[in-house]
């Protein structure tokens, strides 16, 4: 019985010695390899060149995200993309959109919409930012009016998510400057000072008591 015991350890020893004395080059086949193997890639280093030569050997990419996605962790996603130029058909369309939050802090609202759009449109959202400084600062052309323009003031939540989204006119996209939350938070804050600002240029009512 011990004789056999040590016979069977030798055999065992020996097999293990053989099966790893060659270094195993070949991984096998993986079920979908672009899933488990990544193909790292520096954001904007690919050049046109690289992608033909990935697309002859059947590999598609793009530099963007599939049409449609949404990042992770992402709350209040706007799904109207961007117009191509010289159509105007989704910027209309994003009327439609309403504001998805239901309350913010004021507090936070004020200030990003003054680190944001401030230098521009004005502390007092009059269009006369430090940039523009009466017409005596660096850029010429006045920004736009939030408060006190009627057309800016009847300017629908969705229209102004737009344009602060993928920019509008001379103004460019602060999509990444600020989160898609926080853009909300900045047309809140505007829309809500439009509101004070029609309150506040309204006629006082008729005293219903006074006399006639």
């Amino acid at each position: 019985m011990k004789k056999l015991f040590i016979l069977s350890s030798i055999v065992v020893v020996v097999t293990l010695v053989l099966s790893c004395s060659d270094v195993r080059r070949n991984p096998g086949r993986t079920y979908m390899p672009d899933m488990a193997y990544s193909r790292a890639v520096e954001t904007y280093s690919v050049t046109e060149e690289q992608k033909a030569e990935w697309l002859k050997k059947g590999i598609h990419f793009s530099n963007t995200p599939v049409p449609g996605t949404i990042k992770r962790g992402e709350l209040f996603p706007f799904l109207i993309a961007k117009d191509n130029a010289g159509d105007t058909a989704n910027y209309v369309a994003s009327r439609q959109v309403k504001n998805p939050l239901t309350s913010m802090d004021t507090v936070e609202a004020e200030r990003l919409y003054l680190v944001n759009c401030g230098i521009c449109h004005g502390s007092k959202l009059d269009g006369n930012g430090p940039l523009y400084k009466g017409g005596d600062g660096p850029f010429s052309a006045k920004p736009a009016t939030l408060v006190g323009d009627a057309k800016y003031e009847a300017m629908p939540e969705g229209q102004m998510f737009y344009s602060v989204t993928y920019g509008k006119n001379k103004m460019g996209s602060y999509a990444s400057q600020i989160n898609t939350k926080q853009r909300w938070m900045v047309i809140a804050y505007i829309k809500s000072k439009q509101s004070a600002g029609k309150s506040s240029s309204a006629p006082a009512a008729a005293d219903s008591t006074a006399k006639k």
